[in-house]
């Protein structure tokens, strides 16, 4: 059971250090001259943010995946919350790897999408893993209203 959480939170954290891969050189050198709306927070809280949230979304995955041997929904809630985890990666890559914030928007769209469906499948095998995805589903809906600003500013 501890090797599973484990796994769980490194795996959720190590996509945000994947996504920082193309984040960090970008912010600088393209998103810092972007025009930005007056609701952007500052770019130091982006960081200590995600981890916070990485860390909430490992445990939630855990909890759904400890249960596989005995919930029918652990597999689709599997296969959902993976889904959701690579579009957050490519999200980075497509807005800040190729410095496109109408890419970015398409696929934060998508991403809410799997995220609230991600969301709904954990509630059928743990309320307790609803509830720590809720935090992320808010922020992933507060970027996406960013990006979309972004895009128009832009």
């Amino acid at each position: 059971m501890k090797a599973k959480l484990i796994i769980s939170i490194f795996l959720c954290e190590m996509a945000g250090v994947a996504g920082s891969i193309f984040t960090a050189p970008a912010i600088p050198a393209w998103y810092d001259k972007l025009i930005k709306p007056s609701f952007v927070p500052p770019s130091w809280l982006f960081a200590p943010v995600w981890v916070i949230l990485y860390l909430l979304m490992g445990i939630a995955f855990y909890l759904v995946w400890k249960d596989e041997q005995v919930n029918p929904y652990v597999r689709g809630g599997v296969l959902l919350f993976s889904s959701q985890l690579a579009l957050n990666i490519l999200w980075s890559y497509l807005f800040f790897g190729l410095q496109s914030s109408l890419y970015g928007l398409i696929d934060i769209a998508l991403l809410w999408i799997f995220i609230v469906l991600t969301t709904v499948q954990f509630k059928k095998v743990s309320k307790t893993a609803f509830l720590l995805m809720l935090p992320y589903l808010l922020w992933v809906s507060f970027a996406a209203v960013l990006n979309f600003f972004l895009w128009r500013l832009n």
